[in-house]
């Protein structure tokens, strides 16, 4: 019958790709919905364009910042990747608090905006709400996720060390990238200063050698305008061609998935309704299996839409929970210092990873006024020329020569899990399809804070105690959303009465809807989190299968 599915996926980024990916490879008749227009790899307009091919360099100009409010806050948003963006004038939503919602229009999502850093969890993470009383206890432990962070990063290529770091744990890791000379010298000196932290090569999904159907990595650092060789791990490139290889995949752009479809008398979801974006008609589709990957946000709204007898504040949503504990990490730490001597050394291309030093705050017992930890990312560079440059021919031959190096620290920090950092459904205002604006309010409080003013410090301390000097700090904290980590809204947990999800992943409330998106986290660590998005999908979709196949959902 036409618009029926074994499965349906909302969603075509990093997570409901490979959820793409399995189901298909499974043996389902799989649909994939995406609201936003078609992408096709390898057809990235601007991948190649030089710097002077762009009319305004690269830069925004005063109709773009205009037209795109919210997306031109992050640093992201230029000249080059404009056209992926969402166009917010479009697509409003009510900030109760300042709230930076960062989001594609496109087919593969986010998967093609990644900053690509992938770091397993460890159970430092996976236990710190049970150990210090934050949010609840997370249902799965890293022996849980292991061999399923094998398994994806086996499939999408992650160049890394190992490093033998108890709560960072090592992966199925292609060769790492190198660090150069200053960034090598920096490592011996923070190894020889501090028996607490360590500086590693940064683990990143760039392939530093061929995987069937994509390229080497050319160190080009233009990944996020799409990468014509697949060099980097993205939907389009990678998850999207395995689920068409099947033959079991049909992909619908331009439909946006306005609510869940639920079935009172069957106790189960029946399917999506959806509004096609450009007639704006609205059409029913119908799935034995349904997968929320809309980005956190996004199915926070889905859920909430989705209301019926059994659920009149929204599916699955008798926990209340629903929406609530929003998080995201904080950022807007960068401190900066110049490095004596290696005048004569340099470096090759533009490596698309930073150097990485690991958590070290309250590993083993707490011994900071703040909960949780923070990394640090880096590297070390030489900059061009001199602060007078002149013009003319002066300054074409100050620019073609090397300056001074310097090293450059950058953190990224946890934020706890709060019940009242929450989105929901405004009563009165709508969008441009009719449907209510989601409501988002959201902040940083104390803890987050603490954490920000000790990134700062320590990172002041780092460069100062390994001998560098002209220490220069910028640290304005970041709001909530622009890190692009948000996570939270439908928990996973033991207790359906105070969380949304099981340990698969699987709604206590609505058996045959799996949610693998940010939404499902129950803590945010402080580390990227979508490497854990895909094992999670992947560990979900192989558990939904043999349940349908049961005949349990």
């Amino acid at each position: 019958m036409k618009n029926i599915y074994d499965a349906i996926i909302v969603g075509s980024g990093i997570s409901g790709g490979w959820a793409a990916k399995e189901l298909c490879e499974r043996g389902l008749k799989v649909l994939l919905l995406e609201r936003g227009r078609p992408v096709e790899h390898p057809n990235y307009p601007t991948a190649t364009m030089n710097p002077w091919d762009f009319e305004h360099r690269l830069k925004l100009t005063a109709e773009d910042i205009k037209s795109h409010p919210i997306q031109s806050r992050h640093f992201s948003f230029k000249e080059d990747t404009k056209h992926f963006y969402i166009k917010d004038l479009e697509n409003p939503y009510e900030e109760a608090r300042r709230y930076d919602w960062i989001r594609g229009d496109i087919v593969g999502g986010r998967s093609l905006l990644w900053g690509r850093a992938c770091y397993r969890w460890s159970d430092l993470d996976f236990e710190a709400n049970l150990k210090d009383g934050h949010g609840v206890d997370w249902p799965i432990r890293y022996k849980d996720l292991a061999p399923w962070y094998d398994y994806v990063e086996k499939f999408i290529g992650v160049s890394g060390n190992k490093d033998g770091i108890a709560h960072l744990p090592d992966g199925q890791f292609l060769p790492p990238f190198e660090m150069n000379c200053v960034e090598k010298d920096f490592a011996a000196r923070v190894g020889g200063k501090y028996n607490d932290r360590r500086v590693i090569m940064g683990r990143t999904a760039n392939l530093t050698s061929p995987v069937k159907g994509r390229g080497q990595c050319q160190a080009r650092n233009l990944c996020h305008r799409g990468c014509p060789y697949g060099a980097y791990f993205s939907t389009n490139a990678s998850t999207l061609p395995a689920a068409h290889a099947t033959g079991n995949l049909t992909l619908r752009p331009y439909s946006l998935v306005n609510r869940v479809l639920y079935d009172e008398q069957r106790g189960r979801a029946s399917g999506v309704e959806i509004i096609d974006t450009q007639t704006k008609q609205t059409e029913e589709l119908y799935g034995r299996l349904i997968f929320l990957n809309a980005a956190t946000l996004a199915t926070a709204f889905i859920l909430l839409n989705s209301t019926s007898r059994r659920f009149p504040n929204g599916l699955g949503n008798g926990s209340d929970q629903v929406g609530r504990n929003l998080m995201d990490h904080h950022k807007g730490v960068v401190v900066t210092a110049d490095v004596a001597g290696f005048e004569d050394s340099y470096y090759y291309g533009r490596r698309p990873a930073p150097i990485y030093i690991p958590r070290f705050r309250n590993i083993g017992s707490q011994s900071t006024g703040f909960l949780r930890g923070y990394h640090f990312g880096g590297e070390a560079y030489r900059s061009r020329g001199g602060s007078d440059m002149g013009i003319g021919a002066s300054l074409k031959e100050a620019a073609s020569q090397a300056g001074p190096w310097h090293v450059e620290l950058y953190a990224y920090g946890e934020c706890l899990p709060y019940g009242d950092n929450r989105v929901t459904l405004h009563p009165t205002k709508k969008d441009s399809f009719g449907r209510p604006q989601l409501v988002i309010d959201c902040h940083f409080r104390e803890n987050e804070k603490a954490m920000h003013a000790d990134m700062i410090a320590t990172a002041k301390d780092i460069l100062t105690t390994t001998g560098y000097t002209n220490i220069r700090v910028s640290a304005e904290m970041s709001f909530p959303g622009n890190a692009n980590h948000e996570m939270g809204v439908a928990r996973m947990g033991r207790d359906p009465r105070t969380s949304v999800l099981n340990a698969y992943n699987q709604m206590h409330e609505a058996p045959n809807v799996f949610i693998t998106d940010g939404s499902c986290m129950t803590s945010s660590a402080c580390l990227n989190p979508s490497l854990t998005y895909m094992a999670l999908t992947a560990r979900a979709c192989d558990y939904a299968v043999r349940e349908l196949r049961r005949g349990k959902i």
